[in-house]
Parts: structure tokens; C-alpha cells; sequence
């Protein structure tokens, strides 16, 4: 969990063993696969932020918990498939569901964390609850298949597709549908969502700058994940457009085979040409024009608590 969401932390305690409780199948193997990530740890950034969002009209734990779990299930969920599409063997510093029991395994076990998550909202007779994480969910799957779609193309404004479509609207759901949960009104949720899809941006952009820099350990799966895939992400596409005409970095990044020493060798130039400096400025865009929405709202806890957030996605190192 981070360590700066003081307002919330109870509620989170409850959200994590309420969780717990939830994952429990009559399969022992499935309870097992579906526990194993969430025991790994992690942000739960999405509960967090919709639980904040409640804080801005009548809060009530009982009516917001529910949508706070179906959030961590369905990002979960997420990532459980995402590392059989990537192969990936590593996920928060733990072997993954698809290492330990294989691609099989963990289809079923991202299909039943959505069904699970989707059990959770069902209580909710908000049709703006349902259409909203309803919509979040299939543009998830679209921007994978942008993804993939796209392998060693480089256009901004399809990458800035991509990430939102990937990222930023499950992030916007949270920060918009916990206040919804309580009842709150369009002209308080309405800038909760905008809030959120633009701390949603930042989040992936500065995702994509870890995986070029961060410390291996601390990000808990190895760095270069998406060169080695062949996705170009901003710190790339900003550094091809300033990089010297002998073509070196696009070279390394149009290889269908890279060698870890070709993914060492592209992060090097993509930081040495300005990629990732460049990033981040345009994930700091982002952060401010969150800021900005926070003014918006009602100057109690809960914003100091979005303020410290968007201020850790500004400097996180995992």
C-alpha cells in the first residue's frame, strides 16, 4: 500500500481483508492462483482513490467497499493476463501466475477475478457505476490490442491513446465512481473523473520511464520489458525524434531479436538523446493540470491526500 494515504488506511485494512474473503473459491487451486498476486502486495492505488473520492460527499464505508474491491479485482485480473500475453515470469518481485502454474491456470484465474469483481458491483443500482467500469474494462482490451497492433510504430497521439485506454480510465473510474457510490452530484464527480484521468496519464507515462530506469528490485519485474517486446513508448518516441541521423537507436528498436545487451544499449541512448527527461515533462503536464482540477474541489483531507498521490507519481521509483 503507499504510505501517504493516512485518511483511508483503516478502510484499506478492510478493503485488503474483505479481499482476502472474496477470493475464496471451493477449488483450492483457484484460491490459490487468485490469492497469489494480491498476497504479493502492491499500491492498491485504485481502492485508495475511490475510497478518497467518497470522503467528498456523505462517506460511507459500506456503500463505497464494494466498488473498491471490484477495482483492485479487475486491475488484478489485468495483470494476471497481460504477463501470459508478455510471457512474463516476474510480477512484484514473485514468480507469476502464469510462471508457477501456466497459461492455462491463469486465463481462468484473470476470467474469475472479473467475475468476481463483477459479483461486487452488481449491488449497485447506479447505471453510471456499471457504464462506467463497464466501459473502462473494453477499452482496456482495446488498448491492448492497439498495442499490439502498433508494435514498432511510433505516433504520439496513438501511444496517448493507448495509455489512456490502457490506464487512465480504470484510474478515472476510481477517482470518479467513489463519490458516485455515496450519491454525490455531477458537479462534484465530474471533476473527481478529470482529476483521475490525468493523474491516470502520468501514472503509465512515468510506468514507461520505470521500465527504462528504475532499479530492477524495487520495480519487481525486470526493466527493458517493453523494447524487448518491441512497444514504443514516449521516452522512445521523444528520443528517436532528437536522435543524430546515423540511426542507431531506431536500428535497436525496429530488431525483431534483441539481445539484452541491444535493450541495455537503447535505454542508454534514449536517456543520452533526452528521451526520458522529456518524459517526464510530459507526465509533470499531466500532474499539474490534476492539480489543477483538485482546486475544484472542497479543500478538506481527502485533497491533501490526492495532492500527496499525484505528488508520489511525480517521483515514484516503483
Amino acid at each position: 500500500m503507499l504510505p501517504l494515504l493516512d485518511v483511508v488506511r483503516d478502510d484499506l485494512d478492510i478493503v485488503e481483508r474483505e479481499l482476502y474473503a472474496v477470493l475464496k473459491s471451493n477449488n483450492q487451486l483457484l484460491t490459490e492462483s487468485s490469492s497469489h498476486l494480491f498476497r504479493a502486495g502492491g499500491k492498491r492505488l485504485r481502492p485508495a482513490l475511490a475510497l478518497l473520492s467518497a470522503k467528498f460527499y456523505n462517506y460511507d464505508l459500506q456503500k463505497v467497499l464494494p466498488l473498491a474491491m471490484a477495482l483492485e479485482l479487475v486491475h488484478l485480473a489485468t495483470l494476471v493476463h497481460d504477463d501470459v500475453v508478455d510471457g512474463a515470469e516476474l510480477r512484484r518481485g514473485i514468480p507469476t501466475v502464469k510462471a508457477r502454474w501456466g497459461n492455462k491456470v491463469s486465463v481462468h484465474t484473470g476470467d474469475y477475478l472479473l467475475a468476481k469483481a463483477m459479483i461486487l458491483v452488481s449491488v449497485y443500482r447506479s447505471p453510471v457505476i456499471i457504464g462506467v467500469l463497464a466501459h473502462s474494462c473494453v477499452k482496456m482490451c482495446e488498448g491492448e490490442i492497439i498495442q499490439f497492433a502498433g508494435l514498432n510504430q511510433c505516433d504520439l497521439r496513438d501511444y496517448l491513446r493507448r495509455i489512456k485506454y490502457k490506464t487512465a480510465l480504470l484510474i478515472q473510474a476510481a477517482c470518479q465512481l467513489g463519490a458516485v457510490a455515496t450519491g454525490a452530484p455531477r458537479e462534484l464527480y465530474k471533476p473527481l473523473g478529470r482529476f483521475g484521468h490525468c493523474l491516470g496519464m502520468a501514472f503509465q507515462i512515468t510506468d514507461d520511464i520505470l521500465d527504462m530506469v528504475a532499479d530492477q528490485k524495487r520495480l519487481g519485474k525486470p526493466t527493458g520489458g517493453d523494447l524487448r517486446q518491441g512497444i514504443i513508448t514516449l521516452p522512445v518516441m521523444l528520443a528517436l525524434a532528437r536522435s543524430p541521423e546515423d540511426g542507431r537507436l531506431a536500428a535497436l528498436v525496429n530488431k525483431t531479436e534483441k539481445t539484452a545487451e541491444d535493450v541495455r544499449e537503447a535505454i542508454r541512448l534514449t536517456k543520452e538523446y533526452g528521451g526520458v527527461d522529456l518524459a517526464f515533462q510530459v507526465a509533470d503536464q499531466y500532474l499539474d493540470k490534476a492539480h489543477g482540477y483538485l482546486k475544484m474541489l472542497p479543500d478538506i483531507p481527502a485533497r491533501e491526500n490526492f495532492a500527496r498521490v499525484t505528488d508520489f507519481v511525480r517521483v515514484r521509483t516503483y
